[in-house]
């Protein structure tokens, strides 16, 4: 199959997750590195980017038209997809991965492949904490919540503090760009930005890195082709946290 060109998938299944989150299972599997991204098409709407959960699902949170639009489709619907594309996470024997919200699910086919030590597991509520039977299942898992319902209360964050970070050969994040920006900061702090891995999500045209508008300022990196996972060191000077481009190009800070 030619990555650039789209494929036509069935739906085979929606299965809800939280009351903002889906999981789309195809009928179509993918080749992928945990971590890389497709590119979704929705008939008549548009085409983002999504990570892959596992090699036939992507998981899904309702924040826009594209997503508002998938929330409608049901089993035996069509969705075109290309990829997968980009980078993932470096395997290790001991990795550290921290997710929060609806960042867990790149990190999952992470931990199904046997290389998560421990992760962090972060939501603003239990109703809203992704994947928790099935992480448990193959890794060891802290929680934490916004509202302590379940797991400590507080940021998914606050669990590094308990933890030696220098046990771990890598730490793969991803999450809210706020929170992975306090992730860096506390691993900057103790010289191990570099070994840290940390997953972007960026407005895409093409996916392939043609266009320019997932570009990173001011390296000019190019969140397709050269990340979405990128190394912590590389982003410690830049927009990262900070700010990110609307379909214009506007800055839209976080």
């Amino acid at each position: 199959m030619n990555d650039d060109l789209s494929v036509t998938v069935s739906i085979l299944r929606v299965k809800k997750e939280t009351s903002l989150i889906r999981t789309f299972v195809f009928d179509r599997t993918f080749s992928f590195s945990p971590g890389q991204f497709v590119m979704v098409w929705i008939p008549g709407v548009d085409e983002i980017p999504m990570a892959l959960s596992s090699e036939n699902t992507i998981t899904v949170q309702k924040a826009g038209d594209a997503t508002t639009a998938m929330f409608a489709l049901g089993t035996g619907e069509k969705l075109g997809i290309r990829g997968p594309f980009g980078n993932g996470f470096t395997k290790g024997e001991k990795v550290l991965a921290i997710a929060g919200g609806v960042g867990a699910a790149p990190l999952l086919p992470l931990a199904r492949a046997d290389c998560v030590m421990t992760l962090l597991l972060g939501a603003r509520t239990e109703s809203e904490l992704l994947f928790v039977d099935q992480l448990d299942e193959c890794t060891d898992v802290l929680i934490a919540t916004d509202d302590g319902s379940l797991g400590q209360h507080g940021f998914v964050t606050t669990l590094m503090d308990d933890l030696n970070l220098g046990v771990y050969d890598r730490i793969a994040v991803c999450g809210p760009e706020t929170m992975m920006r306090t992730v860096l900061a506390k691993v900057e702090e103790k010289g191990i930005a570099h070994k840290t891995e940390f997953s972007l999500h960026r407005y895409m045209k093409c996916g392939v890195g043609i266009c320019g508008s997932c570009c990173v300022d001011p390296s000019g990196l190019r969140v397709c082709r050269d990340g979405p996972v990128f190394s912590g060191d590389l982003l410690l000077k830049s927009e990262f946290g900070h700010y990110m481009r609307d379909a214009s190009g506007r800055k839209k800070n976080l």
